[in-house]
């Protein structure tokens, strides 16, 4: 991993991809950092809609508990570093794979294995992991909302065990996106479209399609 690991670097990259592939705008989906990189995009303009699956980066100002979470996600990819070799073995039971996806989501048992057992590989091979936790601890969130005209919607879940509602999204409702189509599903993790896909999926396609 050679050069400096931030968000800005994310979200230069999925531009540059745009460019490539001669998207103008898109329509954009992103969970967690993935929502953030969205919203990035979007007061860019390069966004015809967000849905945003519990976006980080919402904690109010002061609020330091992201620094919790942050450092939780350093030991879960230690742990992941360690557990990789005997990764399909650990999802072959039912216990195994409710231990593999119980800080994401809240139902688990029609998830595939080798999708749990990618994820774990996935977060252990990770490089860019340690850096971008260390730029997440030292820049704080910022976002200009003001510049976001396209449609939202940000859906979160009361369950989400890394990124808590409401803790975690006051920004997005009180400063930023107050005026976006909101939808909390009640008992769902931080994932929706693992814990309840065919939901999510509606959930996007019954939004942009609006």
């Amino acid at each position: 991993m050679t050069g400096k690991v931030s968000t800005d670097v994310f979200v230069d990259a999925v531009e540059r991809a745009m460019d490539v592939a001669g998207f103008e705008v898109a329509h954009l989906v992103g969970n967690s950092l993935g929502g953030y990189v969205a919203f990035q995009l979007a007061a860019r303009g390069r966004a015809a809609s967000v849905v945003a699956f519990a976006p980080v980066g919402g904690w109010v100002l002061g609020d330091r508990s992201y620094e919790d979470l942050l450092q939780a996600q350093r030991m879960l990819q230690e742990q992941m570093k360690a557990a990789a070799p005997q990764a399909e073995a650990l999802v072959a039971t039912p216990q195994g794979r409710r231990r593999a996806s119980q800080l994401i989501t809240t139902n688990f048992k029609h998830i595939p294995p080798d999708l749990l057992a990618h994820q774990m590989l996935g977060i252990a091979s990770c490089k860019a992991a340690v850096p971008l936790i260390e730029n997440a601890l030292h820049e704080g969130w910022t976002l200009d909302a003001e510049k976001i005209t396209c449609p939202v919607r940000i859906v979160w879940g009361t369950a989400d065990k890394l990124v808590p509602w409401p803790q975690a999204a006051a920004r997005y409702r009180n400063d930023w996106l107050p005026h976006a189509d909101w939808v909390i599903l009640d008992g769902i993790g931080h994932c929706p479209q693992l814990d309840v896909p065919a939901e999510a999926a509606q959930l996007i396609l019954g939004f942009t399609s609006s």
